[in-house]
């Protein structure tokens, strides 16, 4: 009982101290996600890179190269990401940096996310009735070189990351994650999470961003939104899902750097058309080693990791209702390996990958974002040594359907992996999730999220679990 009082009221606590964040919002707009006020650009996604559609050409319908998209009146604060920090190239609002008398018009802009949840395994698991908990702080520093010091086409980032957690999926015996903030070991760690810059060429038909990186940001990224003649009629966030798969593709894990191991390397991204994209990116792939590439620098030994990916966007009937379909595969090279006493071994592995997004419903076309947004995501590798084969995932969300809570958004998610069986007794393991993400103000929100996996994979002795998520988000 104790526990559970702990787990109830930990986190609104924390959100009803934090009262000062209630000026955040106030005429900001959140990363890839919120309408802005009255003559400011919004930020939304070019291909893969959050970008001001002032400067950039925008591979979705009706925004062209040279035209910010229309600002709208729908309301500012319409779902965000269940991990803003595994999906963002810029987290935050800037909100910190005006505090401290940063001007706007310098190009300079410092803010960040705070994220932090409690986690309860209230069936089933490794550790039935435990309790854990995670905390991620990132603070983000973005110059936009061209208001600056009038270097055109040109930005640099930076970001610090503060991860304090403990093993939350494998108390649950998930080998997917239904948490996407606890990764692999060590759970207290402090990083340089990102360091880029930013180049536009050809008037912003060429993207090119070099430096420590999270490729999972620039592709395979069905989280981000899919933006369209403006803010109002676009997929804020495709869904608010707070698990794993949703951030990085499952066959993609143990060589692709991400949340929260970034890696150095390059990423360039084509927009020859307005619906149309290409992107390539080359990185550090030491990770397929066991390498925490987020803690260390560069580490190029002939384990590199390589993706290509193509993305079309359209919109779809009397609506214009937007939709995103795209596809890669990846490349790791070198000699990849399991521990003893499997002693499998590898030279290189390849995959695979496809995702979509598209709004299926307007609830007041042309007005705001309230509607009904679907979809889905797909991948496989060759892979001897990796812990996933083969992935299937889909899900659904609603946004602003609540009268009386038009910022809150609802959503459930699947997920199925096909386990290798060099690794895991368990052929497959199944995951279903839904959650609701509470607009409480400013830019914080609350959102419970509750996971059923039927057949944790970690063991085949382990019962069904369920688990109960209560999470905080804090956008500066």
């Amino acid at each position: 009982m104790r526990r559970w009082f702990r787990l109830l009221f930990v986190l609104p606590s924390i959100a009803l101290g934090l009262g000062f964040d209630d000026a955040i919002g106030q005429n900001t707009t959140t990363a890839a996600s919120a309408t802005p006020p009255a003559n400011v650009a919004a930020p939304v996604s070019a291909g893969n890179l959050t970008i001001s559609t002032a400067k950039s050409a925008i591979p979705v319908a009706n925004v062209t190269a040279s035209t910010p998209a229309p600002n709208s009146t729908a309301q500012s604060n319409l779902g965000i990401s269940g991990n803003p920090g595994a999906v963002n190239t810029t987290t935050g609002t800037g909100w910190l940096g005006r505090e401290i008398g940063i001007p706007a018009d310098t190009g300079v802009s410092l803010g960040g996310v705070w994220v932090g949840d409690a986690n309860w395994i209230m069936s089933g698991g490794a550790n039935p009735g435990n309790v854990t908990f995670n905390s991620l702080l990132i603070a983000d520093l973005h110059v936009d070189l061209e208001k600056a010091i009038g270097l055109k086409g040109a930005s640099i980032g930076s970001e610090f990351l503060q991860f304090n957690g403990q093993p939350t999926n494998a108390e649950a015996g998930s080998v997917q994650g239904y948490n996407s903030l606890p990764g692999p070991p060590p759970l207290n760690r402090s990083e340089l999470y990102q360091l880029w810059w930013r180049q536009e060429f050809f008037d912003g038909k060429l993207i090119v961003r070099i430096g420590k990186l999270v490729p999972t940001i620039d592709f395979n990224s069905v989280v981000r939104p899919v933006p369209e003649r403006g803010e109002s009629e676009s997929i804020p966030a495709v869904s608010g899902l707070i698990y794993t798969p949703l951030y990085i593709n499952p066959t993609m894990v143990g060589v692709s750097p991400g949340y929260y191991n970034s890696a150095y390397g390059v990423t360039a991204t084509y927009v020859p058309t307005k619906q149309f994209y290409m992107s390539y990116g080359a990185y550090d792939g030491s990770g397929a080693q066991g390498v925490q590439t987020g803690l260390t620098g560069p580490n190029f030994d002939g384990h590199y990791f390589q993706l290509f990916e193509a993305g079309y966007a359209w919109e779809l009937g009397e609506q214009r209702k937007p939709g995103v379909i795209a596809a890669g595969g990846w490349s790791q090279s070198g000699m990849l390996s399991l521990p003893s006493p499997s002693h499998v071994t590898q030279n290189g592995a390849q995959g695979v990958y496809a995702f979509g997004s598209q709004r299926l419903w307007f609830a007041n076309p042309g007005k705001d974002n309230s509607g009904v947004s679907a979809f889905f995501q797909y991948g496989i590798n060759d892979a001897k040594t990796l812990p996933i084969n083969q992935y299937l995932g889909e899900g659904i969300t609603a946004f602003g359907l609540i009268p009386s809570r038009p910022s809150d958004s609802f959503g459930a998610g699947a997920a199925w992996s096909e386990l290798n069986r060099n690794i895991y007794a368990r052929r497959d393991e199944w995951m279903l999730q839904a959650y609701y993400q509470a607009h409480l103000f400013g830019t914080a929100y609350f959102q419970p999220a509750v996971t059923f996996i039927p057949n944790p994979g970690a063991n085949p002795n382990l019962s069904p679990t369920w688990t109960l998520t209560m999470r905080l988000l804090i956008l500066f």
